[in-house]
């Protein structure tokens, strides 16, 4: 089996305040573009959609550009920019360090299938 999809063309598309998902789905795998614009916070960008306190998804990521910041339910925080790779467990807070674009490619599948969509 051979399956290719290009990120400028993907399946489905989320917008909320202060940015956007483009979300692929491939055989076996999810995966997610993130784009946060400067201001953008989770607990009040998407926080309000997915109806919990903090974020309940967890991540693979990297980063292509900008700048985020991250805090455990636990108070842990970390920093992460371009080039970093991260794994981040449900429960955390997120925010955009900086005047630039946060751009947050997420191989872990739950961003790109429960990320800011409606609790049900």
């Amino acid at each position: 089996m051979m399956e290719v999809k290009t990120i400028d063309k993907a399946d489905e598309r989320r917008d909320f305040p202060r940015g956007h998902l483009e979300s692929l789905h491939l055989t076996g795998m999810d995966f997610a573009v993130a784009t946060f614009e400067p201001g953008w916070r989770w607990t009040e960008s998407v926080g309000p959609i997915a109806g919990t306190d903090t974020c309940q998804v967890h991540h693979n990521g990297f980063v292509m550009q900008g700048r985020l910041r991250i805090r455990m339910d636990d108070g842990t925080e970390a920093e992460v920019g371009p080039g970093d790779v991260f794994v981040c467990s449900p429960g955390h807070d997120a925010w955009v360090v900086g005047d630039e674009p946060v751009i947050v490619y997420d191989f872990a599948g739950g961003m790109a299938s429960e990320y800011a969509k409606p609790a049900s």
